[in-house]
Parts: structure tokens; C-alpha cells; sequence
């Protein structure tokens, strides 16, 4: 996006929806200020993106915003907002600056699993934590395993706490945050989360990402080298649960608004493209760009991509709303509750992805080879895209709903992964 150009349309949509259900509930009061905070972020990001300069300013602003404490009910000290409303933060900022927005993933993740695990002291200082505004960041997966997934880094006794060393990798956003979410074994190899300080002595965050997009998410590595965990920074990882499944859907979905975020930024470029540096083709008989019949075939049709897909995600949002209800109450249904939002979500992913990637090419046909200029940094888009697609095989997904639908199997539904 230029520096010059924000995705106004969206900003001004939502700022209209937030007025209209402001009233005096606190998420809405909070969301009525989000188009300017998306604003200021969008400012120099397509060009930060080609000096691949990290947000820590945009992470800033986010923080000060108060918007991490969205999800988290309002008698705990959040803001009570909605899954819908999580999904068009993320969205919206996604517009403005894919990378923050792809890198607050594990922290709604972490607010998510707040919200619907039973009440613990552990569980009690992470929702205090994040009442006061704090960020979470953290890491699971290993490089070098023989599957994505496995465990190895491992806790080892020292007196009543613990001690811990070795590598983590994809920490997204935990450059940016303030307490990271660890999966580790414990002392007797049993699978454990710790929840440790960012700045705390022995925790390193590397700079070694270096993906062909979403390139400033901070998706490198973690060093642990002698670093303290407490007894009380250690809680049992519960693998399986209802709420390990929601949040397994959660964070697929995340990256999907994500990418709604991206593709309204490629309306809002190709519009700010066609104003600004756009001419009509050789033999076309339009007097400028914006009044070329192609070109504005080709404008409507990414708008009705990114219409499509800004629908799609907030269905899906409304589905898993139902499903944190329903663990929630702990209803009866709750597991077909569950097993409905892994579908939806699969099957958005799928048909995301494609009007996604196909809106990030056809972006270059709203003008000529002058588009491809590395000052508008257009070639961004498909990068971004295609990085946050290739995260979970979208065939693997295809298939296992093919599955169920022919023959009712749930085996990869119900292990709450990336479902």
C-alpha cells in the first residue's frame, strides 16, 4: 500500500457499524477508535516492508490501543467484545499491516483458552496480566523433529523451580510481547506450558525468519540458555480438549482474517494505482485509467473478492462464537458444536485461499508493467498470501472434508490440531 493510501472503505464501514452498536458497552467504545489506529500503523508499511524493518512502533500503538484485552469478559477487567469483533480487529489491521496483525495470533489464542479454561492461580495471573494490557507472545514448534509438533525441549529441576535450555522456532510476535507461552515436557517428560517473562535473563528472541513473505512478524527463533522457570510459571498441557479444539480453529481462522486484511489492502492499492500513475491501455478509447472498461472490471472484481471473503470470515466467526458459548455453559452439544466449527473453518480456509491468491495476481492487471515498480512493492500481497497458506496443507484439509462428507470420518477433526 502506498504511504499515502489507507483501506479507507473498510476503516470508514467499520467505524459506521461501531457507531450505530456503540451504545456504552466497552469493546464498541474501544473499536470506535480502531480506523485511526489502523491508520497511523498503514503509514511507510509498504515501504518498511521493503527494509524489512520490524513494527515495534505499530506493536506500541496496538498495546496503548487497550485492544488486547478485547476478548476478556468485562467483569475480569476486558473490553467483552466478540469473536466478530476479534476477527474485523484483525482484519482491519491486517489492511494496515499484515505482520502486526499475523503476530497477535498466539495472543488471542492465549485469551481464548483464558476465557473457557476452568479458573486456576495459574490461569488468574495470565487474565491479570492481560487486563493490564500486557501481550503475549511464545513458541511451540522445533526444528529438526521428525514431525512438526514434537517436543523435546525439556524443563529440568533446579531446587523448587526449574531451569531451561534450548531452541524454539515460528515465535511469532514474541519479539513484540511481553510474556511468551512456551510448550516444553516437564522433568518426567510429561507435555507442560510455561509462561515466562520476555526480558527475563536466558531468553533470547533471534531475528532469523526469513520467509519470502510476512517477512517482519518476528516468526524466527527462541534461545533458552539457563533460564529460570518457576514452580508457579508451569501448568499442565491438556491435549485434546474442547477447548483445545476451538482454539485449534481459532488460530486457522485467525490467519484467514489475516488474509482478508490483505486483500482489502490490494482493492485499496489497485484504486490508489489507478488514480494516482494508472493510463488506459495503447488502443483503449477511455481518456484516463479510471474511466478504462477493463480496468474497472478488473477493480470490481477484487472488490467482490474481498467482499466474499469479509463475509466468509464473519460467518466462520459467528460459528465459533456459538462453540465458546457452548463450552462455555458446558451444553450437551457442545462437541457437535466443536466438530461444526473445524468444518467451517477448513472450508473457509479453502475457498479463502484461492479468491486470496487470485485477487493478489489479478492486482497487476489494473495496470501495466509499471506496476510491478519496486516503489509500489504490489509483489507483497501474493507473497504474504501464499506465506500464510502454506502453513497447513490446504490438500490435507480438502481431503479430510471430503472424508467426512462421503464416509462421516472425524479422526483429524476431533485431535484439535489444525482443525
Amino acid at each position: 500500500m502506498a504511504a499515502t493510501e489507507t483501506p479507507a472503505s473498510s476503516s470508514a464501514q467499520f467505524a459506521q457499524q461501531s457507531a450505530r452498536h456503540a451504545g456504552g458497552h466497552p469493546a464498541q467504545q474501544a473499536l470506535a477508535a480502531l480506523p485511526e489506529l489502523a491508520r497511523t500503523i498503514a503509514e511507510g508499511a509498504a515501504s518498511r516492508e521493503v527494509r524489512r524493518e520490524l513494527p515495534f512502533d505499530a506493536a506500541a500503538r496496538f498495546r496503548e490501543s487497550g485492544l488486547g484485552r478485547l476478548r476478556l469478559p468485562i467483569e475480569w477487567g476486558g473490553l467483552g467484545g466478540s469473536l466478530e469483533d476479534v476477527f474485523e480487529l484483525i482484519a482491519t489491521l491486517g489492511a494496515a499491516e499484515s505482520n502486526l496483525a499475523h503476530a497477535l495470533r498466539l495472543h488471542f489464542d492465549q485469551t481464548e483458552v483464558l476465557l473457557l479454561a476452568p479458573r486456576t492461580p495459574f490461569n488468574d495471573v495470565q487474565i491479570r496480566r492481560v487486563a493490564e494490557g500486557a501481550i503475549f507472545g511464545g513458541a511451540s514448534t522445533e526444528v529438526g523433529t521428525a514431525r512438526p509438533g514434537e517436543i523435546t525441549v525439556q524443563l529440568r529441576r533446579d531446587g523448587e523451580h526449574y531451569r531451561l535450555d534450548g531452541r524454539k522456532y515460528y515465535a511469532t510476535g514474541t519479539a513484540f510481547s511481553d510474556y511468551a507461552r512456551l510448550n516444553v515436557q516437564d522433568d518426567a517428560g510429561l507435555p507442560v506450558i510455561a509462561i515466562v517473562p520476555v526480558q527475563r535473563e536466558g531468553f533470547r528472541v533471534l531475528d532469523d525468519w526469513d520467509g519470502m513473505g510476512q517477512r517482519m512478524t518476528a516468526s524466527g527463533g527462541l534461545v533458552f540458555e539457563n533460564l529460570l522457570v518457576r514452580a508457579d510459571e508451569v501448568a499442565p498441557r491438556v491435549l485434546g480438549s474442547l477447548v483445545g479444539r476451538h482454539t485449534g480453529a481459532l488460530r486457522q481462522l485467525h490467519l484467514v482474517a489475516v488474509a482478508a486484511g490483505i486483500v482489502r489492502n490490494i482493492v485499496s492499492d489497485a484504486k490508489h494505482y489507478v488514480i494516482n500513475h494508472g493510463r488506459p491501455v495503447l488502443h483503449s478509447p477511455a481518456p484516463t485509467a479510471r474511466e478504462d472498461a477493463f480496468i474497472q472490471q478488473v477493480v470490481g472484481e477484487l472488490s467482490a473478492h474481498s467482499h466474499a471473503v469479509d463475509a466468509l470470515v464473519r460467518d466462520n466467526a459467528r460459528v465459533l462464537e456459538r462453540q465458546a458459548e457452548a463450552i462455555r455453559r458446558g451444553d450437551a452439544d457442545a462437541d457437535a458444536r466443536v466438530l461444526e466449527g473445524a468444518l467451517a473453518t477448513a472450508r473457509t480456509q479453502l475457498v479463502v485461499s484461492k479468491l486470496a491468491l487470485q485477487a493478489a495476481e489479478r492486482l497487476f492487471e489494473a495496470g501495466g508493467a509499471s506496476a510491478t515498480a519496486r516503489s509500489h512493492n504490489f509483489d507483497r500481497h501474493w507473497r504474504n498470501l501464499r506465506t500464510i497458506f502454506s502453513h497447513n496443507p490446504l490438500t490435507h484439509k480438502a481431503r479430510v472434508i471430503g472424508d467426512y462428507t462421503l464416509n462421516g470420518v472425524t479422526t483429524h477433526l476431533t485431535e484439535g490440531r489444525v482443525f
